[in-house]
C-alpha cells in the first residue's frame, strides 16, 4: 500500500515540476519576444494627440533597438526619456516587464518611457519660429500636428549631434519633448510604433 502512495505522491510531485519547468519557460521566451522582437504598451497622456489618444494600446517593433538604428523623419518611436544617464543591459530588462503590466494597468507605466515622433536626425539643425518647425532652412508641412502654430520660439537653433535623434509630440503646445530634455541617444530610442487600437 505505501508504494502506491508513494508512486501517486512521486506522479504529483512530477506534474507540479513539469508544469514550473513549461510556465518558466512560457516567461522566457515571452521576455525574449518583448526585449528583442515585439512589445505591447499604452499611451499615458495627451503629447501625441490627435494622432494617439490617452490610454489607446501600442504594438511597438523592437528590432531598431536592438539593432542601434536610426529611425527615420516621421517615425512615431517610443523613448526612455532619461537622456543624461547611460542605459544598461537591465534597462532593457526591466522597461518591457514594466510597459508589459502597463497594458493592463495603465498607472503601472513609468513616467521615463515617452511616445514621440522623430523630427531630427543626425546633422540636422532645427529652428522653431513663426509658430513652426523649420529643418535645415526648410519649414516642416506637418499635417498630424494638433494645432495649427505651436506656442514656442527658440532665438537659436538646435544642431542634432551624432548619435542622436530630436523628437517632439504632435501636440506641440502640450508635450514634453526633446525641446526641454534635448537631442535623445539613439540607443533610448526603444522602439517604433507598428500598430496603435
Amino acid at each position: 500500500m505505501s508504494d502506491k502512495h508513494s508512486n501517486i505522491g512521486n506522479t504529483v510531485v512530477k506534474e507540479i515540476l513539469d508544469w514550473i519547468y513549461a510556465i518558466v519557460l512560457a516567461l522566457g521566451i515571452a521576455m525574449i519576444i518583448h526585449i528583442f522582437i515585439i512589445q505591447p504598451t499604452r499611451v499615458s497622456g495627451e503629447s501625441m494627440e490627435n494622432t494617439l489618444q490617452n490610454g489607446e494600446y501600442l504594438i511597438v517593433t523592437k528590432w531598431t533597438h536592438v539593432m542601434r538604428e536610426t529611425p527615420e523623419y516621421g517615425q512615431i518611436v517610443i523613448i526612455d526619456s532619461r537622456v543624461n544617464r547611460e542605459r544598461t543591459w537591465a534597462d532593457d530588462i526591466e522597461e518591457p516587464l514594466m510597459n508589459y503590466v502597463a497594458v493592463f494597468n495603465k498607472d503601472a507605466q513609468g513616467s521615463d518611457v515617452w511616445v514621440k515622433r522623430v523630427i531630427g536626425r543626425p546633422g540636422d539643425t532645427l529652428e522653431f519660429k513663426d509658430g513652426h518647425v523649420w529643418r535645415n532652412g526648410e519649414e516642416l508641412q506637418e499635417d498630424y500636428t494638433k494645432d495649427a502654430k505651436m506656442n514656442y520660439v527658440r532665438s537659436t537653433p538646435v544642431k542634432v549631434p551624432e548619435g542622436y535623434v530630436f523628437v517632439m509630440g504632435d501636440n506641440r503646445n502640450h508635450s514634453s519633448d526633446s525641446r526641454f530634455i534635448g537631442p535623445v541617444p539613439v540607443d533610448h530610442v526603444l522602439g517604433k510604433v507598428a500598430y496603435a487600437f
